[in-house]
């Protein structure tokens, strides 16, 4: 009984999560040591989990045309290196936990109260947003560079593929639409899960591999998450769900 409500913990968080162009891995963690799961085995089972679930998310927000390469690119570049490289690092994570669950938190409530506030059900698009990145294009590319170093790092150190860092970030920056930020997610979390896993092997862990049911269950929910978000769901319920990801991936570090 305990196996199959940690399947269907596991698929739940998947949908959720994919919905909005993010992997899971902060909710699997949860999830995991909720079930009692080993720390040593937690932290690349979700990694795992997420290369499956981005995998499936990067397909279906690019067949949408949601996905933009001149924004993906310089990130991606930059945090790769930075995830392997935390990915090889261990660390105390104690305070480090408790601020990133309070940063996470302050950055939910303000992605919900704009969503609130605009009330834009738009479905199928949305209008460009006036950026807040330099218009110069080689400032640009180093803001972005920098970013993606930035981020990639913290996803390797926490063992997640870095989306509830750069959703928030390219939100405030205004640098796409809702579901180009998504897609941008997506194919980022997946690099930099790879990258992580690359980093942990390098050190010498092991990557014990999920069950089929985890990974099955995982890809079922990526797949029903993912094609929601990439083709059903209105612009202020992606919002919504992403002010939520990033409301539990903020409980989970405070608790």
């Amino acid at each position: 009984m305990t196996g199959w409500l940690l399947v269907a913990a596991v698929m739940t968080v998947a949908a959720v999560y994919a919905s909005v162009g993010h992997a899971g891995a902060t909710g699997y963690i949860a999830v995991m040591t909720l079930f009692g799961l080993e720390p040593a085995v937690i932290r690349p089972t979700a990694l795992v989990l997420n290369v499956v679930v981005a995998t499936i998310g990067s397909v279906q927000f690019a067949r949408a045309g949601h996905f933009d390469r001149r924004l993906f690119l310089p990130l991606a570049a930059a945090s790769v290196p930075a995830a392997a490289v935390g990915g090889w690092l261990t660390l105390p994570t104690a305070a480090f936990e408790m601020v990133l669950g309070v940063v996470l938190g302050f950055a939910a409530v303000r992605i919900g109260a704009e969503a609130l506030g605009s009330g834009r059900a738009v479905s199928g698009g949305e209008p460009e947003p006036s950026s807040r990145l330099p218009e110069d294009s080689l400032q640009r590319l180093a803001a972005l560079v920098g970013i993606g170093g930035a981020v990639g790092l913290l996803s390797g150190l926490t063992g997640v593929g870095g989306g509830v860092f750069l959703t928030p970030l390219l939100l405030a920056l205004r640098a796409a639409s809702i579901r180009t930020i998504a897609a941008t997610s997506a194919a980022f979390i997946l690099v930099n899960s790879l990258a992580g896993l690359a980093g942990g092997l390098a050190a010498g862990r092991t990557v014990p591999l999920p069950g089929l049911e985890l990974v099955a269950a995982a890809a079922l929910g990526g797949v029903i998450g993912s094609h929601l978000g990439a083709f059903r769901l209105p612009v202020t319920a992606i919002r919504l769900l992403m002010a939520a990801v990033l409301a539990m991936a903020s409980a989970k570090s405070l608790l």
